[in-house]
């Protein structure tokens, strides 16, 4: 039977979560014995405990030391016992040094305790009088306040452990403990000026002395902020001062000795070691100079600190101070008179990037081995918040006091209404922060001592989980604890390094809240042309009271000022006014351009750098979100396009419906290719690549739909191609660039009447819908045979037969750069064999080389437009892109049949070929190339800058700045482009005429 007994209390110490059933047996029954109480008694409420096997451990000993406390104590509120000291080591410790403490532990229906109840009970266990002194100031004294105060604990750890939900209760609990940390402040503060004045034979100073001394002590940190833990330094700065009489008797040093002398002890008797143990160790390192500093410093003192020598890092810690023990007064006057330098310390030079570097510090100091369990300094964890939320708070606070919030998780709230962070950033902060922090919270009651570390055994892991309940076992709680970290990273890398922060913080304050007069002034003085207009668009974007608006006027200072860096800044903020508007009330929009690396200066560097881009933009205004991404400001693939425009095909019915999806295909690319331009991200090869690729895909798409209006079943057999000549046959295209190209067909069995009228009508077909009125795309068929006066499409044998019998030295010199592009694979085999018996033929006539020299004089003297400067003409003028074609395509010509390597209809490749083959000296070469390169960027970027094509240097210095900004020049460097140009393509164009007339 007794067997059965001890089976079936073995079963119920399992259920109730005890590990070591032999051991928690042998103790139970011990326990029970010496209480008199049956097991089931003492049992009662050990589920609840997180560690139920040092709870009993925890019960034997007490009940060995004092056994009718501990009765007393267990039949009256024993699951209140099981909770507490299952949870907490420390507390065993101190019911075993102290039994009779057991009478005070409170029953699970305890509510917290206000400041003033905390203060009245603490000052009543030193005796403390109505002037604050302490009714004796022996060590006793605090040995009497430590116990009082860890009876307080107790009953704050009760609320706590006894919550349904401890992430809710955290805000409060952490509230109670700092008032609990300021009222054991204020109790030592009566034993020191007991101490002090006369008694326990340590007095220095008469009594009425001491009492006219004022000592205020400053809470900073968790302290301040009202967010402390369990057991934490308590960061404070002590300022002193006295009575105007006391001051004139004995001067303002005297009254610092008195002061300082009351400071220490007041700092003794929290952290001095004594019978009972310290507390916590309060921490005055935050002080003026630190360690080296005075402890105690006059008002006047701090201040004149913070104006000349404090550091940026002082000024985040003065962010949370409050008063918190002391001279209320006094602790006012000092947060009053620093709270404006708070405010306005994000101004100082690099101060976000003194503040990001610091908390890279702290990273640094961890010791390797504990990064992974650092739950307040590591990777993702509470620093992490803290750093980012005051951050934020410090930019931003100069110019809106409502988020001028110690706390927090209040400090978050306000960030959110006021729009500086995303709600879903907030809320996902807000959460992982206070779970941070009630791990952090069991993880010190364990042992009441102060850590930072998640356990590393399976054990410790387990007794977190069930103390927290954020998991239900060891492994949980560590796979909650990772993921936090990763989220906590991820917003905190992306927040905490904000370009935008930065930004606004190196905003001279005068600009972050202007009048409207001041505003209209300021706006003229740094570049924009129509002040009234752009106050016009910045109250349209930034008026009333919507979310949208709110965070519209967090973006605008800074905007406005990337946008006067800009080329033409009036029109960026339009154009940026438009897409706003086109984008309405979508979210991720604004909340892109606050949170981004970098995507709000890039909006305004292309907006107000390129009217082609914020033409194009306000038709794609979704293209903003490319900003955020390196990746997709790539040019993206042939394959990937073709796919694309094959998929569109094949979900439109209509040819109509399909081109105009493809239109809108091709300026989407377009717009990321010039955003590339713009940015800087692509070299000019890789943008005539890109430009080349859209292009071909364009073509393709609508001959595949036309071809699928026009041509029939039973004329399928007819064979018809697209062949690309001039620059889009070199994959060369610029901004603006026409595609040239010729149309080829071959019957292929078909009627040959029907087989051409087939061909005519796909050519038709092609160049109405490859029209876009809004990007234009020019299928310029001049340079095939006859030219203008010859017939836009010929079969395979009427080519053959014409470049065999009547073609001109012009037409084998086009033929350079035919490449085919779209239709039949086997047709444009077939051409470009043709192609290749005329363009590199085995003998070069000399009548040949040299009409091709007469044609490119008269081109030079026919061709330039009336009035204008050829120096300035970048394609036809000296040195230009036409020098430098028509050279290496003289050489191809006469050299390609024996030099494959000139076989190419790329210009550069071809010049590279003929430099290797010794046909261009190799300085030569590289002045060439260099012109060619200058002058297709040059081509583009007066396209971007205008929306309009242009082979001319503008004139217009304005123009030619804006032209040298988006080339990379500094700004106000019209001279420097113009004479770059014109250097480069003098000394091109000398080496073109020694080259091509000999």
């Amino acid at each position: 039977m007794a067997g059965t007994e001890r089976a079936s209390g073995r079963t119920a110490l399992a259920r109730a979560g005890f590990s070591d059933l032999g051991d928690a047996d042998r103790l139970l029954t011990e326990v029970a014995d010496t209480l008199g109480l049956a097991r089931a008694a003492v049992l009662d409420g050990a589920e609840a405990a997180a560690d139920p096997d040092a709870a009993l451990a925890s019960l034997a000993r007490i009940a060995r030391r004092d056994p009718a406390a501990l009765g007393a104590a267990v039949r009256r509120v024993g699951s209140t016992l099981w909770l507490l000291l299952g949870a907490s080591n420390g507390f065993a410790d101190f019911y075993l040094r102290h039994p009779e403490e057991l009478a005070f532990v409170p029953d699970a229906s305890v509510t917290l305790p206000t400041a003033d109840v905390l203060v009245a009970e603490l000052r009543d266990a030193v005796g403390a009088d109505a002037d604050g002194f302490a009714a004796d100031g022996d060590e006793a004294a605090w040995v009497a306040l430590r116990i009082r105060y860890r009876r307080l604990l107790a009953r704050i750890a009760v609320v706590d452990l006894s919550a349904s939900d401890a992430v809710e209760v955290l805000p409060a609990v952490a509230a109670t403990l700092a008032d609990a940390a300021g009222a054991a402040l204020e109790a030592s503060l009566c034993v020191a000026r007991t101490r002090v004045a006369g008694a326990a034979g340590t007095g220095l100073f008469p009594r009425e002395q001491v009492e006219a001394t004022r000592l205020a002590v400053i809470g900073m940190g968790k302290a301040g902020a009202r967010e402390l833990n369990y057991v934490s330094d308590v960061d404070v700065i002590f300022v002193g001062g006295g009575t105007e009489e006391l001051t004139s008797e004995i001067g303002e040093s005297r009254v610092i000795d008195i002061a300082t002398r009351l400071a220490v002890q007041t700092m003794r008797g929290i952290s001095g070691m004594e019978i009972e143990p310290p507390l916590w160790e309060v921490d005055a390192n935050l002080r003026p100079e630190g360690k080296q500093g005075a402890l105690v410093r006059s008002l006047d003192s701090h201040l004149a600190y913070f104006d000349r020598w404090a550091k940026s890092w002082e000024f985040q810690a003065l962010l949370k101070a409050r008063p918190l023990a002391g001279d209320r007064i006094l602790g006012a006057e000092y947060v009053e008179a620093l709270q404006p330098k708070v405010w306005t310390s994000a101004a100082r030079e690099n101060f976000v990037d003194s503040v990001q570097r610091m908390r890279e510090r702290v990273t640094e100091f961890i010791p390797p081995d504990e990064v992974a369990y650092q739950l307040k300094l590591g990777p993702g964890g509470i620093r992490d918040i803290e750093f980012t939320v005051q951050l934020l708070q410090l930019v931003h606070g100069l110019a809106d006091d409502r988020i001028r919030q110690r706390g927090t998780l209040d400090a978050l709230e306000a960030l959110v209404a006021e729009g500086y962070i995303g709600r879903a950033d907030a809320a996902a902060f807000a959460r992982d922060y206070r779970m941070l922090r009630v791990l952090e919270h069991r993880m010190q009651l364990r042992e009441l001592r102060r850590t930072h570390l998640m356990p590393q055994t399976p054990e410790g892991l387990r007794v977190l989980a069930r103390a927290s309940r954020l998991a239900s076992d060891g492994p949980g709680v560590w796979a909650l604890w990772e993921a936090i970290k990763r989220e906590v990273r991820e917003i905190h890398v992306r927040l905490f390094y904000r370009p935008l922060l930065s930004a606004v913080a190196a905003l001279p304050a005068e600009e972050q809240q202007l009048s409207t007069a001041q505003a209209h002034d300021r706006l003229a003085a740094i570049g924009f042309r129509d002040p009234a207009g752009a106050l016009r668009h910045i109250g349209a974007l930034t008026g009333g009271i919507s979310r949208k608006a709110s965070i519209q006027r967090h973006l605008m200072p800074i905007m406005i000022r990337w946008f006067a860096d800009g080329v033409d800044p009036d029109y960026g903020l339009l154009a940026y006014r438009r897409i706003s508007e086109r984008l309405g009330e979508t979210p991720w929009f604004l909340r892109m351009l606050r949170d981004s690396s970098g995507a709000a200066e890039r909006l305004t560097h292309v907006l107000s750098g390129s009217r082609y881009i914020g033409e194009l933009m306000e038709w794609i205004p979704e293209s903003v979100a490319w900003l955020d991404s390196d990746d997709q400001l790539r040019p993206r693939s042939g394959v990937a396009l073709q796919d694309e425009a094959r998929a569109i095909q094949a979900r439109h019915e209509t040819i109509g419906d399909a081109m105009r999806a493809v239109r809108n295909l091709r300026r989407r690319e377009l717009l990321r290719l010039a955003f590339g331009a713009i940015l800087g991200t692509l070299t000019i090869e890789e943008l005539a690549e890109g430009l080349t690729t859209v292009s071909e895909v364009t073509i393709q798409a609508t001959l595949r739909a036309v071809r699928r209006e026009v041509v029939p079943p039973e004329d399928a057999a007819l064979d018809f191609s697209v062949i690309a000549m001039g620059r889009f046959g070199g994959g060369e295209l610029g901004f603006g660039s026409d595609a040239d190209v010729l149309y080829v067909y071959d019957a292929n069995g078909l009627d040959p009447e029907r087989a051409h009228e087939l061909s005519r009508q796909l050519v038709a077909g092609l160049r109405t819908y490859s029209e876009d009125q809004r990007v234009p795309f020019d299928l310029d068929a001049d340079l095939r045979p006859e030219g203008r006066n010859g017939p836009l499409v010929r079969s395979l044998d009427s080519y053959a037969e014409y470049y065999r019998r009547w073609s001109l030295s012009w037409e084998a010199q086009a033929l350079l750069r035919a490449r085919g592009v779209a239709g039949s694979v086997n047709l444009i085999r077939r051409f470009m064999a043709i192609a290749d018996e005329v363009r590199y033929p085995a003998q070069v006539q000399v009548q040949d080389l040299r009409e091709i020299k007469r044609i490119k004089a008269r081109v030079e003297n026919e061709r330039l437009p009336q009035g204008v400067d050829r120096a300035r003409h970048v394609k036809l003028g000296p040195g230009g892109l036409s020098d430098v074609e028509w050279l290496v395509q003289l050489i191809q010509h006469e050299h390609a049949h024996a030099l494959p390597g000139l076989r190419t209809s790329s210009t550069l490749d071809a010049l590279e070929a003929a430099r290797a083959a010794g046909l261009v000296p190799d300085a030569a070469a590289a002045r060439l190339a260099a012109s060619w390169r200058l002058a297709s960027r040059l081509r583009s970027a007066n396209t971007l800058l205008s929306g309009q094509t242009s082979d001319v240097l503008p004139t217009d210095r304005a123009k030619l700045d804006g032209i040298g900004r988006l080339l990379e020049y500094p700004a106000r460097s019209a001279t420097l482009v113009e004479e770059e140009w014109l250097r480069t393509a003098r000394r091109a164009r000398r080496d073109f005429e020694k080259l091509f007339y000999g």
